[in-house]
């Protein structure tokens, strides 16, 4: 809505009340469109927000799986190698930290990457400005 084509001389009346009713039908219309922007832009970003949470959700999961399934098989595995079985634990419980830590650090930069702020609406909105005060500079 910020194009200069579709900003155009009013039609009909040409009162001061008529164009004061146009020009504010006209700015409903804008507000209405901008805020269907900001709306279309919102959902977008939680959707993001979502696929973020999400990877920390699984990292956890996985983190908790791996844990339980696999520790006991590894520090056996470590016991029948000959190391003392606290050693063994300490291995596997710090392998198992950080595959948990670089999963949750990758869930964490792309929520870190999702912009909540509706910036397409707020450019446009700015654009739209400028464009009313151009024509009621002509």
């Amino acid at each position: 809505m910020n194009s200069k084509a579709e900003f155009r001389k009013p039609e009909g009346d040409a009162s001061p009340a008529g164009l004061a009713s146009e020009a504010l039908a006209r700015m409903s219309g804008l507000f209405r469109k901008e805020m269907d922007l900001a709306r279309a832009e919102a959902d977008e970003a939680l959707r993001n927000a979502a696929v973020g949470a999400g990877l920390l959700v699984s990292a956890v999961v996985i983190a908790l799986t791996a844990l339980t399934v696999l520790a006991a098989a590894l520090v056996a595995a470590l016991t029948e190698l000959g190391l003392e079985p606290g050693w063994s634990s300490l291995i596997v419980g710090v392998a198992f930290a950080l595959i948990a830590l670089l999963l949750a650090m990758q869930g964490a930069s792309k929520l870190r990457s999702v912009k909540l702020g509706p910036q397409r609406m707020a450019d446009n909105v700015k654009a739209d400005i400028a464009t009313v005060r151009e024509s009621w500079n002509d």
